[in-house]
């Protein structure tokens, strides 16, 4: 199952004054429109465990998600990371902050985090 990031960050209104509601500018990975408004956030799972029991099968993954903020100044890359953090924060365990950059051909700012959540099968 997908972990509710869009929609978590999608309902916050933080989030929203920062990234757009229509659209919300957070895309999953790959997903940016070309020439796409700044500042815009992307999302990825990573990696997944099933938590693996011995008398039945998983009922439950620990699916890891990074986040990666893109801004034209770091002010603003770094309002929108705090945004995300704190609308993640209600329902995930952050496991990874601040990796910070700046890409060498456009100059765009970038702030990534790792997000940790617990998520039911639906199978």
């Amino acid at each position: 199952m997908t972990p509710p990031v869009f929609p978590l960050v999608a309902s916050d209104s933080d989030c929203l004054d920062l990234l757009g509601s229509n659209p919300v500018r957070f895309y999953p990975f790959g997903e940016a429109p070309q020439h796409v408004v700044l500042p815009y956030a992307t999302w990825q799972m990573i990696s997944g465990v099933p938590e693996n029991y011995m008398d039945c099968p998983p009922d439950i993954d620990s699916i890891s998600v990074q986040v990666d903020v893109w801004a034209y100044t770091q002010g603003d890359a770094k309002a929108v990371f705090a945004a995300v953090r704190r609308a993640l924060e209600t329902d995930a365990h952050i496991v990874g902050v601040g990796l910070e950059g700046r890409e060498p051909d456009t100059r765009i700012y970038r702030i990534s985090l790792t997000v940790d959540f617990w998520t039911e099968r639906s199978n």
